[in-house]
């Protein structure tokens, strides 16, 4: 069986791609589900329910989040009634706190997919213990599903990796999100688990991670606020595509994508 995972939706730029490319890359790849992370997907940050529906449209079967996920005051609108949707799983409880960290999918064959969102803590926000927040899920799941994918969204690439070897054998991939730069480190583990530490950005890359060039220059300069604008050009479909056993929910395959616009 095929999974997509696409990287960080940025913007208009990255929905537009999005809608370009997916519906050949799926037919091409014979991909069986497709995940994405969408926390930067409108107007680079956060994600409105008119959006989320365009990605759901252009052929996305789930969309993760990150930090950003709760930036458009919108989501609080759906978050709740949208089962493709998934936040990170780590936040702490609180009566203010809404969606969903973990969503149980089905895939062709009658097989079920779990799909675990998880924010780093290192250099970001300083959510639960996502180590301890994936042991738990995982001890919830055992013996009810056995593919396993996890967007572990952070920030240092040590906090990625080491969160691949703590799930090793135990989930079917580990494919990190975040700094919106694509690595060239994608591997299946000594267990069975697929992983990379960072699947990209989908959207403008004649920019800094997604912002306009000058923008973010100016601020390094002057060390004043600026106001981040959403670039516009050079824009590419970063995703990863993995292989896997459905009965088992051992990955045999982990390939990098890349996909311009027409």
């Amino acid at each position: 069986m095929r999974l997509l995972f696409i990287g960080d939706v940025f913007g208009r730029p990255g929905r537009r791609i999005v809608k370009q490319q997916l519906s050949a890359l799926r037919r091409r790849e014979e991909v069986d589900f497709v995940v994405a992370n969408g926390e930067n997907a409108s107007g680079g940050s956060g994600l409105t329910q008119g959006n989320a529906e365009e990605l759901f449209k252009a052929g996305v079967d789930v969309i993760t989040g990150g930090n950003h996920i709760f930036q458009n005051r919108d989501i609080f609108k759906f978050i709740d009634d949208e089962a493709r949707l998934v936040r990170p799983a780590n936040y702490p409880p609180h009566p203010d706190l809404r969606g969903q960290g973990v969503g149980i999918y089905l895939l062709p064959g009658g097989y079920q997919l779990a799909v675990i969102n998880l924010m780093g803590t290192v250099f970001m926000r300083e959510l639960d213990n996502p180590f301890h927040c994936a042991d738990e899920i995982l001890r919830q799941l055992e013996g009810e599903v056995k593919n396993i994918l996890v967007d572990m969204h952070a920030e240092a690439t040590s906090e990625k990796i080491a969160m691949g070897w703590h799930l090793d054998g135990r989930v079917t991939a580990v494919l990190g999100t975040h700094t919106h730069v694509v690595t060239a480190d994608e591997r299946l583990l000594h267990h069975g688990t697929a992983y990379q530490t960072d699947v990209g950005m989908t959207g403008p890359h004649d920019s800094c991670i997604g912002v306009t060039k000058k923008t973010i220059v100016q601020g390094f300069l002057s060390k004043l606020p600026v106001r981040h604008s959403p670039a516009t050009d050079e824009v590419a479909l970063h995703a990863t595509l993995i292989e896997f056993d459905p009965e088992t929910g051992r990955a045999s395959g982990i390939y990098r994508i890349r996909e311009t616009e027409d």
